[in-house]
């Protein structure tokens, strides 16, 4: 209310502009519209608690795994490896809710080009590679390298479901034996590095996808054969296999890894030391990657292992779920093909910390450190 030069009040012509709310409706079209009301929240929700679990798994190993690179020459900081997965998660979620935007055509054409990109660099690693641990698994430059198997997971799924999916138009393509054709060519390529434990994640999905664009009992009885071969056959000529094969059978050789590893997930009982009450897991090599869950364990108990064994079946069963309703083959396959990979890496570096498994050196997706295989998880998630 205002008031004349007389002093008798008047009222205000015209109400203040009131400030302009934007809302997310069902009727908003715009690219943020359109991804909040498509997007799966659910399965968004449960990968945002599994990087936060793996953000304080990573603070609590983060200190073993500092020390013990500290004892062979390396001066790093308690919690060094906590602030580098920090940066690789600012990184990695924008990486999966952009990707998750992208229009299904224009991330199908995506997908094949990375897939023949990171193809062709898998088959630079055994010439220009570097080699940890025993193995050459990483190409770059300083502190740029990166692992292309870790990269090539979620495309090669991209590319198998688009080669699959053409059955659906003409029913007499070979794209079954093309496509097991192109996995012999990746294992190959794998098992010269030697990373036999990813060989069995790609030859996984390739059979999940297989079995959904939906085989005869009879040609899965010949698949399955064909896998007990080639496992034999590993086993028979293949060092890396047999060594650990036979280790985790008849606990010849070093057996310190996967003692050490048992030992950890289950000194915490069924509740855990506490957060940093943990000390097994100071023996533990690589506490920070192919051993967190063992960590865990220890400082959280095995209720919290537990917790984590739902988180992924819930997510799987989630999108199988979902698929039932929908019709197109591609999208079925993409799906299937990519949750197949999620939960196999998963179930794996599981069954390696229990002790039912024989070691893989295999990270836990979303939980485990590791820059190239945090961004490459976050790129096929969304």
């Amino acid at each position: 209310m205002t008031t004349t030069t007389a002093g008798i009040p008047s009222l205000p012509t015209s109400a203040p502009a009131k400030p302009r709310v934007t809302r997310l409706g069902r009727s908003d079209r715009s690219a943020v519209g359109l991804w909040f009301w498509e997007i799966d929240r659910v399965l968004l929700l449960l990968v945002v608690i599994l990087l936060s679990i793996g953000l304080i798994a990573v603070a609590a190993a983060s200190p073993a795994s500092a020390h013990r690179y500290s004892d062979v020459g390396f001066t790093l900081s308690p919690l060094h490896y906590f602030w580098r997965q920090l940066m690789w998660v600012c990184i990695g979620v924008p990486i999966m809710i952009g990707t998750s935007m992208m229009p299904q055509l224009l991330a199908r054409r995506f997908g094949l080009a990375m897939a023949c990109f990171f193809a062709i660099c898998l088959a630079l690693v055994p010439l220009f590679g570097f080699e940890r641990n025993g193995a050459t698994r990483w190409l770059g430059v300083g502190f740029s390298q990166f692992q292309p198997s870790e990269f090539l997971k979620p495309f090669y799924v991209i590319a198998i479901a688009w080669l699959l999916s053409l059955k659906s138009q003409d029913k007499s393509l070979p794209v079954v034996p093309i496509s097991g054709a192109v996995t012999v060519v990746i294992a190959g390529l794998l098992m010269l590095q030697p990373d036999f434990g990813q060989t069995i994640i790609f030859c996984s999905m390739w059979f999940a996808m297989v079995m959904i664009t939906g085989l005869s009992w009879r040609a899965v009885g010949v698949l399955s054969g064909i896998g007990g071969i080639g496992i034999t056959a590993a086993y028979l000529f293949y060092p890396v296999a047999t060594q650990r094969i036979n280790n985790f059978l008849f606990q010849s050789g070093d057996t310190y890894q996967t003692d050490s590893a048992h030992a950890t997930i289950t000194a915490g009982g069924l509740f855990g030391t506490g957060p940093g009450g943990g000390e097994l897991k100071f023996r533990l090599p690589e506490a920070h990657t192919d051993y967190i869950f063992s960590v865990i364990g220890e400082e959280f108990g095995l209720l919290a292992c537990l917790a984590i064994l739902c988180i992924f079946i819930a997510m799987a069963i989630r999108v199988f779920v979902k698929l039932l309703d929908e019709d197109d083959t591609f999208l079925i396959l993409a799906a299937g093909g990519l949750i197949t990979q999620f939960t196999a890496q998963a179930m794996v570096n599981m069954a390696v910390n229990v002790g039912i498994a024989p070691s893989k050196g295999m990270t836990l997706p979303f939980i485990s450190y590791g820059g190239s295989s945090l961004i490459a998880l976050c790129m096929g998630f969304g």
